[in-house]
């Protein structure tokens, strides 16, 4: 199985720090070890570990369009990642995947919208300019219907809550190209948050993705992905596409 693909690990350079020594470490290791144990059982789970001022409270949420075993591997890869270089010793951390997203805090950030930090990969294949407007309105369009989508896969009952995804062609410029759209959030959000959320992800890509023809935007508490078949490109398709990663504190 391929290694999850990294895109940035953010600490909070203004949060507080602990030693090597400290209960809050101890914690920490074992909240990591509970997300880790709790990754084959589902997209997502939070939990918090120890008595204040040493309580840290965590949480993993995978892509509802991956594995159970992508989404196990990437947990526990970030789990294990996380703690390294600049985060070693700060009590607040976000990593973000491709594929899941993992962090921990001394804060409680349960049912709170955050529209930072985020991070977006896209590819540096994009179609001509005459295309950008007309495509960021469907897609925005596109977006508000999933969003109201979510709302009924909001309950923690459902297989993969707040996820969905949805495929299907789209008839402009005097052509039809196909559109695959995937949204989700973290359960933990109620439904007017989660379109909070969403909304928010939307602003993002439209500021940093430009006109790629594929992008993915991850904030804290949701994911946006969106990929296009058929549109005229300024470059020729090669099959594969490098990808460029951005990073920052808002949205």
């Amino acid at each position: 199985m391929s290694q999850p693909q990294h895109i940035h690990t953010f600490c909070d350079n203004l949060s507080e720090t602990f030693s090597q020594t400290s209960q809050y470490k101890s914690n920490r290791e074992t909240l990591l070890s509970s997300l880790r144990d709790r990754s084959p059982l589902g997209t997502y789970y939070n939990a918090t570990v120890g008595l204040s001022p040493d309580t840290v409270h965590g949480m993993f949420l995978c892509r509802g369009d991956i594995t159970k075993q992508s989404c196990s591997n990437c947990v526990k890869t970030a789990t294990l990642e996380i703690t390294k270089n600049n985060c070693t010793y700060t009590k607040d951390a976000i990593i973000f995947y491709q594929e899941c997203m993992v962090r921990y805090s001394n804060v409680s950030f349960l049912r709170i919208v955050e529209n930072g930090p985020w991070a977006a990969m896209y590819s540096n294949v994009s179609f001509p300019d005459s295309f950008l407007f007309p495509f960021r309105e469907t897609l925005s369009d596109k977006v508000e219907k999933l969003i109201i989508l979510t709302a009924s896969k909001s309950s923690l009952s459902s297989l993969t809550p707040y996820y969905v995804r949805d495929r299907n062609k789209v008839n402009e410029f005097d052509r039809s190209y196909t559109l695959d759209t995937m949204v989700q959030c973290s359960p933990d959000l109620d439904p007017a948050n989660c379109s909070v959320c969403l909304r928010l992800a939307v602003q993002g890509v439209s500021s940093c993705c430009n006109n790629a023809r594929i992008a993915q935007f991850f904030l804290p508490k949701c994911f946006l992905k969106y990929d296009t078949f058929g549109l005229p490109t300024t470059q020729s398709p090669s099959g594969s596409f490098s990808v460029h990663a951005m990073k920052g504190e808002q949205a």
